[in-house]
């Protein structure tokens, strides 16, 4: 048998509140994807944050290619072919797509510390070419949806030519077309003898792409095994130590005829393009599309986050006018965006102020002071509500898993008090166990009277989750369903039917 690649044995890493690892090993040979999965918490992403040279371990030994080293940094990692892509998006947005790919390996022009910006860009075009990707070099990532950036922190990863590649959820924004040529590049790497670690919770995919599996739990490294030889019932039944019956219906029963949002006529440049639809009391719509069909844009439109050129939003059978996300609040409306960290929270404050700050006139006496008092037993509700993993109200929102951080949104919302609530891709990121309670979350909320607008790329979960499902492309509607009528196909010919059904 051929010798590891990488070793790592007896690692252990605390944190303030929190011992996060404790004596793990895991080890990845050449030429193979070994997937590392568990809940959200579960320390998969820290131990990889180790190896990359993002935290330094507080003990355990770490062998490359059979010599122990030394990891202080993620300069260091990249030196000793250590790559990561991590889960959460970490590029510049206001650089250029080929700025971030190369930056600090910018190619230089005749003259000393001038950029050569046509090599930079015919080498970002290169590698594209390679993977297969259509994007623009010279375009701003801030103009960028979330899934070609994902596509970005790829390539800028393999651009290094890693021995070692480590990819943190590096499916959660793709399509199944992207995630295909995504798969085709993994095996490409595969067969050229990198070895890859492959973080996800999107167990499905382990069968497709990993040839072993190691499971974590707590901390701890709870098995390790080929994945020919387990089944996605045993690995999640490893990860939370109990059962989950994933495939089981959730669609709620019944929905109050009671419209409480209308969308008519929206329109924005060509995002948006004559979006008209409705959601009653107590009901679940589904948007689904592809990449770039519209559906978040609208979410923002609505919430005010977007300008529009036309159309109206009724709430209640009343129009309004929502000129900003303030407005919206105001109305009753709640948005959850795809992006948690860039517009869901505020990562350098504590649990107790993100779950308040929606609603925090609420809690602000006569003299303008807020009521720690009150706030504090606000924010305790939602954590015991929503199983939210914190050691404490104080802990900084930066310092939480992701699939903690989405929890913590939700909770800012139902402070908040609001009747209509947009979920955009609600479980991106999440563990099953976390995504199971997310969909009872859902339902409870739906049987409690909200309106709820769900905006999902998992056309299982669209399906499990909805009511009505509207189907987008290119910024239209271009179709509607019943949960009664509704399957993958259908979704799929509308997804990809320019005009809209007759």
């Amino acid at each position: 048998m051929a010798e590891p690649l990488l070793e790592m044995s007896g690692i252990e890493k605390h944190f303030p509140g929190v011992q996060a690892l404790v004596d793990c090993h895991f080890d990845l040979f050449p030429g193979e994807v070994h997937a590392l999965v568990g809940e959200n918490g579960a320390g998969k992403s820290t131990l990889m944050k180790i190896l990359d040279g993002v935290y330094e371990r507080d003990s355990g030994v770490i062998k490359l290619k059979g010599s122990e080293v030394d990891i202080p940094n993620t300069a260091t990692a990249q030196r000793l072919g250590i790559s990561m892509i991590h889960q959460e998006l970490n590029l510049m947005p206001h650089l250029t797509v080929a700025q971030n790919i190369f930056i600090g390996r910018e190619p230089q022009g005749r003259l000393p510390f001038v950029l050569d910006e046509r090599a930079l860009n015919e080498n970002a075009a290169a590698l594209f070419e390679k993977l297969r990707l259509h994007l623009d070099p010279r375009k701003r990532v801030s103009a960028l949806t979330v899934a070609q950036q994902q596509m970005v922190e790829i390539a800028k990863a393999l651009s290094f030519n890693a021995s070692v590649l480590i990819m943190d959820e590096p499916t959660a924004a793709l399509t199944d077309k992207e995630i295909d040529e995504l798969f085709r590049i993994t095996r490409q790497l595969r067969g050229e003898g990198v070895g890859i670690v492959h973080i996800s919770h999107r167990l499905q995919e382990l069968k497709q792409i990993s040839d072993r599996v190691t499971v974590m739990r707590d901390g701890h490294v709870i098995n390790t095994v080929a994945t020919a030889d387990a089944t996605v019932e045993q690995i999640i039944s490893m990860m939370v130590g109990r059962t989950i019956f994933e495939a089981a219906p959730e669609v709620p029963e019944v929905t109050n005829p009671e419209v409480v949002l209308e969308v008519r006529n929206l329109n924005r440049g060509r995002a948006i393009r004559d979006v008209s639809f409705s959601v009653h009391r107590g009901e679940i719509v589904g948007i689904a599309g592809l990449v770039g069909a519209g559906r978040t844009e609208v979410a923002r439109a609505v919430f005010g986050a977007d300008p529009i050129d036309s159309g109206e939003i009724l709430i209640h059978g009343k129009k309004v006018k929502i000129s900003g996300p303030i407005d919206a609040v105001h109305h009753g409306i709640g948005y959850l965006s795809e992006d948690r960290k860039r517009y869901g929270l505020a990562l350098g404050l504590n649990v107790e102020t993100n779950v308040v700050m929606a609603s925090l006139q609420r809690f602000v006496g006569r003299l303008g002071i807020v009521r720690s008092g009150l706030t504090r037993v606000a924010a305790e509700r939602q954590v015991q509500n929503l199983a939210i993993k914190t050691p404490s109200l104080s802990q900084r929102v930066r310092n939480l898993s992701g699939g903690t951080q989405q929890k913590v949104v939700v909770a800012k919302w139902l402070t908040a008090d609001t009747e209509i609530l947009f979920f955009d891709e609600p479980t991106r990121g999440i563990d099953v166990g976390a995504k199971s309670e997310i969909y009872q979350l859902l339902n409870a909320l739906a049987h409690e009277g909200k309106a709820i607008v769900m905006i999902s790329s998992d056309l299982p979960e669209i399906l499990r989750m909805s009511h009505r499902i509207i189907v987008m492309c290119e910024g239209r509607v271009t179709g509607e369903l019943t949960a009664a009528e509704a399957n993958q196909e259908k979704i799929m010919t509308f997804a990809t039917q320019r005009e809209a059904a007759a």
